[in-house]
């Protein structure tokens, strides 16, 4: 593969037509489903699929015998299925999604979530990083090959479009099309991040997840406090002790041995490896606010915090009016959406099965209390790589950035992932993405690195290439 040609293609793609369509697609306001319960009604995600499928179909008349399908399986969302004929041995699957995350608070005044901006070489607005480029992003690797005629094994992309809700739709898309889909010996993940903008990151890890509502209840209505405090216990109260059953309110680590898991020797090998090479980076690009500092000591350490370790998250709470409305009043109830981050080789319903039992299980003065948690995201550990895929790696890293290719766990999750590896325990995995310092995917301010994008799709090209002389 000529780099230098490579490099040349993906600066005009991304720029000529990439960049146009990410800002289109960015000002559609498709929430997945977990945010937009009538999302089918509003339109929004037919709107994005209709345009990712049409600005697709467009490239694939270069390939001849390929062929997209939006695949509908009935009350679910939609599906993008692209088929590309290789003419070397094997299949590439490529993964994306196309659905977005809620708007979120706190967006500077001039971005906004549906507002997209470039600024300092960098696309602003929900969901160009996450994960809308993927499927640009891979077809253009394959147009960049296809523009040298350098020849590839057959590729299958998959858009879905509720992974932000964890996927829910996708087992039974992936159950549906397994035929066409065959048995890749590659899968090419682009909803990951990066440790830095400097050179290729390899995801190691993906922690599982656990999302559910945690609900005390001690009345049937609000009572004036002055006539029930003291004699009905505070519902807040008997929350916050609940949750100390399963978290040190002191430290933040979490208690249930069940959630723990070894960490591998040689994943510790490669947190230190990482903080070598961040530093401080691995915590500086979080917005902390005033005088905040990270819950570990250590960078390799807080690196394991984030990928192996599990932690909890309170990202909602219901029950309580604003501070300006609220009057002396005990309150009926409390509920709080809890958000668990498993290990990554930690079973999910195992954990599942232990926190609802620990946050049940004899309630302070018998209050009702329910934690409603239907399931659980099993994590995923990255198999062992190939020796042509590291090779290739460190090749197409050196080429694009000067920099050999680094590896680090990342602390979110991607269900596909794990289901994959379950199903295809033999294949390769290339987990990347753009997700760097700052890109603040999920938060205000996300952006796309348009630069680092460029590059990383150059990577992916050449890793195209080397697998089908592997």
């Amino acid at each position: 593969m000529d780099f230098n040609r490579t490099t040349a293609f993906m600066a005009r793609i991304w720029d000529e037509e990439i960049i146009p369509a990410l800002t289109d697609y960015i000002r559609i306001p498709n929430k997945s489903p977990a945010f937009d319960a009538d999302w089918a009604k509003h339109g929004h995600m037919e709107k994005a699929v209709v345009m990712f499928a049409d600005w697709a179909r467009a490239r694939l008349a270069q390939f001849p015998g390929s062929s997209l399908d939006v695949v509908r399986l009935n009350g679910r969302t939609p599906l993008i299925f692209i088929e590309i004929p290789g003419t070397k041995p094997g299949t590439i699957l490529m993964y994306g999604h196309l659905d977005k995350q809620p708007e979120m608070l706190g967006w500077d005044a001039d971005k906004g979530p549906w507002q997209p901006l470039i600024q300092d070489g960098k696309l602003y607005g929900r969901g160009g990083a996450d994960d809308g480029y993927a499927m640009f992003a891979s077809l253009a690797a394959l147009l960049a090959l296809k523009d040298q005629g350098i020849a590839h094994a057959r590729a299958v992309i998959v858009i879905e479009a509720c992974e932000e809700s964890g996927s829910p739709d996708l087992p039974f898309y992936i159950e549906h099309l397994a035929g066409r889909i065959g048995e890749p010996d590659l899968v090419v993940c682009l909803d990951s991040g990066c440790g830095n903008y400097e050179q290729l990151w390899l995801t190691t890890s993906l922690r599982g997840n656990l999302i559910g509502n945690l609900t005390v209840r001690v009345l049937t209505e609000g009572v004036h406090s002055g006539a029930a405090s003291g004699i009905v216990p505070s519902s807040f109260r008997i929350l916050r002790s609940l949750l100390s059953r399963v978290e040190d309110e002191v430290t933040g680590r979490m208690t249930l041995p069940e959630l723990f898991v070894d960490i591998p020797q040689d994943r510790r090998k490669q947190a230190a490896e990482a903080a070598q090479i961040l530093g401080d980076g691995v915590w500086q690009g979080l917005p902390f606010a005033g005088k905040t500092r990270p819950m570990a000591d250590g960078n390799a350490e807080i690196i394991l915090e984030k990928t192996w370790r599990p932690q909890l998250a309170v990202t909602g709470m219901d029950g309580y009016p604003l501070p300006a409305n609220g009057g002396n009043v005990l309150l009926p109830y409390s509920v709080t959406k809890l958000s668990l981050r498993l290990p990554p080789t930690l079973n999910a319903e195992t954990a599942r099965t232990a926190l609802k039992t620990a946050l049940e299980k004899d309630p302070p003065y018998d209050a009702d209390v329910t934690f409603d948690v239907p399931r659980g995201d099993d994590g995923w550990n990255a198999p062992t790589l190939a020796p042509w895929l590291e090779a290739s790696l460190n090749k197409a890293s050196q080429a694009a950035f000067g920099k050999p290719v680094a590896y680090q766990g990342e602390g979110g999750s991607i269900p596909f992932m794990a289901m994959l590896g379950r199903s295809f325990p033999k294949t390769q995995f290339v987990v990347t993405g753009v997700l760097g310092p700052h890109s603040n995917a999920h938060g205000p301010n996300e952006f796309l690195h348009i630069a680092f994008a460029k590059k990383l799709s150059v990577c992916i090209t050449q890793l195209l290439a080397d697998h089908a002389r592997r």
